[in-house]
């Protein structure tokens, strides 16, 4: 039911109550006190949810390995548990994610510092060999916004297609057990233009500044054992990066369209840029004599995912996405905005060669469940 809807009955319960009392009060009848309508819930939508997932070839800047004939092997499967909440109150919306990666072999938890092995300071930062468990990263993301129509109590921000126009901030942190121990934390702002598409559907929009005012990486930390040069290091591996812009879309639509028997599908999708945020260690200045490069527009996507809605199927309209199956296709290019041919972390030596080896660029399928509660 939507706010409007919910405002509008309450209004009736109370006028219908004062009429009451009023016509009892004319004829001189003894009568009860009116009854005080509803208060509206502060939250008038909660959606929490579990999802399971597998990515069947992520990528992983720093992780790859070489393959007996030669050839590079840049991927990993991981498997992902998430818990996901949702809610609607009278001024706006709040989005939280938060979600375990768990990776394989091919991205290594440390000690080891890329696949089967790790450098000793021991024996003079050489490389030794080693068997390490795939990583495990934790990663959380907040949104929230304030809608202009509910904010000015104006239906001004609807026109045509517009459903509203919204304040948007929101925050992403993370941390991990790689040799990197990366720990980021981000702040985004700005605003959200949201509309509507057919069978129920939205298309969002939000233009923000993105700030990653901090994250720890050991790479680029001096002494880490990577021969980093003293002139593209940092003491405590703690970069700082410069605020850019960020665009970030979303959507979401029923397959309406479908014979009534068949309307259990949804498609839906995401896609953000972010803008250079100086170099990739920042706030060195970027040097290819010392390995430190500017880094780029990074583009990480899910352009398309179709849900089935298994509940819906099974036990009616009732039950409507209590339980979705879905798949999905995975796309992001220069991940973490590390320039995806020449950045430490995602280039290797082959054969005395300085090569790309994909380890950030991800391009996968990806599939799993979802259980509403």
């Amino acid at each position: 039911m939507s706010f409007g809807f919910k405002a509008i009955a309450a209004a009736a319960l109370s006028l219908a109550s004062l009429a009451t009392g009023g016509l009892a009060q004319a004829a001189d009848l003894p009568v009860k006190a009116a009854k005080k309508a509803p208060d509206l819930p502060f939250f008038l939508v909660i959606d929490d949810r579990v999802t399971f997932s597998y990515i069947f070839s992520a990528a992983q800047p720093g992780a790859w390995s070489l393959k007996p004939d030669g050839t590079i092997n840049s991927k990993t499967t991981k498997q992902v548990y998430s818990f996901t909440h949702f809610d609607v109150w009278a001024y706006g919306t709040n989005f939280f994610t938060i979600s375990m990666y768990k990776s394989d072999h091919n991205d290594p938890a440390a000690p080891c510092t890329q696949t089967g092995g790790i450098v000793s300071p021991a024996a003079g930062f050489a490389f030794t060999p080693a068997a390490c468990a795939g990583a495990t990263e934790i990663y959380g993301l907040f949104r929230s916004t304030l809608g202009w129509n509910q904010l000015f109590d104006t239906k001004t921000f609807s026109v045509g297609p517009l459903h509203n126009i919204s304040f948007e901030a929101g925050m992403d942190a993370n941390t991990e057990d790689r040799y990197n121990s990366a720990a980021k934390r981000s702040v985004v702002g700005g605003l959200e233009f949201a509309f509507d598409l057919p069978y129920k559907g939205y298309f969002n929009v939000s233009p923000m500044v993105y700030w990653e005012f901090a994250n720890h990486t050991s790479f680029a930390q001096c002494g880490s054992g990577w021969n980093t040069p003293a002139t593209a290091c940092i003491a405590d591996g703690n970069t700082s990066y410069k605020p850019t812009w960020t665009v970030e879309t979303n959507y979401y639509m029923d397959l309406g369209f479908l014979p009534p028997n068949m309307q259990f599908f949804a498609i839906s999708g995401r896609a953000a840029w972010i803008g250079t945020k100086g170099s990739d260690t920042e706030p060195l200045p970027a040097s290819v004599v010392n390995g430190v490069y500017p880094t780029k527009v990074e583009f990480n996507s899910e352009p398309i995912r179709l849900t089935f809605d298994a509940a819906k199927a099974a036990w009616g309209d009732k039950y409507s996405h209590m339980v979705d199956v879905w798949v999905a296709y995975r796309y992001w290019q220069n991940k973490f905005g590390l320039d995806h041919n020449n950045a430490a972390a995602c280039t290797g030596t082959v054969n005395g060669t300085r090569v790309s080896t994909g380890a950030c660029t991800e391009s996968s399928l990806y599939s799993g469940i979802t259980v509403k509660f």
